[in-house]
């Protein structure tokens, strides 16, 4: 197995990564607290389009649909010894999209958070979460990814144990931060605080960064922060395609694909390598961010006033490092992946 997307960071500025999982799924009919990750093996043909959706509107990259599939998010679903299959199979059925492909596609192996607190504020211990991690990381090196992608992550505590749980597989992997707080995660952590947890590993990821978190301005304030600390590893930008509206019974997210082309295009000129989207973000944002990325020529790095006349107010007057008081304030949610 190839270190692909190494091989592709070092040949493409950059890299369009893809959009929503639990979005685009509701949308062919998973329902609201339904595990996605059971449709590996219920609905393998509608987890294939979601893959190639992401393909077809132009995505460099995509994730698995794992996002829960380590042992205690699966609990939940009575579906904890599950764990090896349900993540094999979205892999499998991953890399079989990607290997059609008529150009070079990077299966990337989505691991999201336990659910659990850890030690020393909660119940779950480094080596349980280790063992949890490894588990899920194994079987979806048995599926074929290419790379393992931690995401929507808050506490340090966890993403060094997945990080350690990475190394024992061998791959190759990538990991992302929700900062979804004023600025920072649930946890604290500031963008500058994850450049240094992620400058003491080893392995380090081939690329970090921040991925969901409220709306597309503060996700590149969270890129800017990453870039004031001097990191020279790549940066990942997989922003929410605006701000969730419930309508009609539903969540919908506000961003247009001529927005999300907008904060494209403003990711790469912030310093971002991997971009894509999160919650909201359907194939149309996404052939519009491609279009973007491919026909806009590179710009100056966007300055905060330049960033939310783009795309709208922060949802925080701070981004939690103090540096940027005063910016303009609007009301947001949290949310998980997708």
């Amino acid at each position: 197995m190839t270190d692909v997307l190494s091989k592709m960071l070092a040949t493409n500025e950059v890299i369009l990564a893809d959009g929503a999982t639990g979005t685009n799924l509701f949308a062919m009919g998973l329902q609201s607290g339904d595990a996605p990750e059971l449709w590996n093996t219920a609905e393998p043909a509608k987890i294939t389009a979601l893959y190639q959706g992401s393909v077809e509107a132009g995505s460099d990259l995509f994730l698995t649909n794992t996002f829960g599939g380590n042992a205690a998010r699966l609990k939940l679903h009575e579906a904890q010894k599950r764990v090896g299959e349900l993540n094999r199979v979205g892999a499998e059925l991953a890399r079989d999209v990607a290997d059609r492909a008529e150009r070079k596609v990077v299966v990337a192996g989505s691991v999201g958070p336990t659910g659990e607190i850890m030690a020393p504020i909660g119940p779950l211990s480094h080596a349980l979460a280790v063992e949890m991690f490894h588990e899920q990381a194994d079987a979806l090196k048995a599926g074929g990814v290419d790379v393992l992608w931690l995401e929507t992550i808050s506490a340090p505590e966890e993403y060094l144990a997945a990080a350690e749980a990475f190394a024992l597989t061998g791959l190759p992997w990538c990991g992302t931060m929700s900062f979804d707080t004023a600025g920072r995660t649930m946890m604290g952590v500031t963008s500058a605080d994850l450049v240094r947890l992620v400058s003491d590993l080893a392995p380090q990821p081939l690329a970090f960064g921040a991925n969901c978190g409220t709306g597309a301005s503060d996700i590149l304030r969270t890129v800017l922060g990453f870039v004031a600390q001097g990191t020279e590893l790549p940066i990942i930008s997989k922003g929410n395609a605006g701000i969730p509206k419930y309508q009609d019974g539903h969540i919908h997210y506000d961003g247009t694909p001529e927005l999300m082309a907008d904060y494209a295009a403003l990711a790469r000129d912030a310093g971002a390598r991997i971009i894509g989207g999160c919650c909201g973000t359907t194939p149309e944002h996404l052939r519009h961010m491609r279009e973007a990325l491919d026909s806009r020529p590179r710009d100056d790095r966007p300055t905060l006033e330049q960033i939310t006349q783009a795309l709208g107010p922060f949802s925080s007057a701070s981004d939690g490092t103090g540096d940027d008081d005063g910016a303009p304030r609007r009301d947001t949610r949290r949310r998980r992946r997708g």
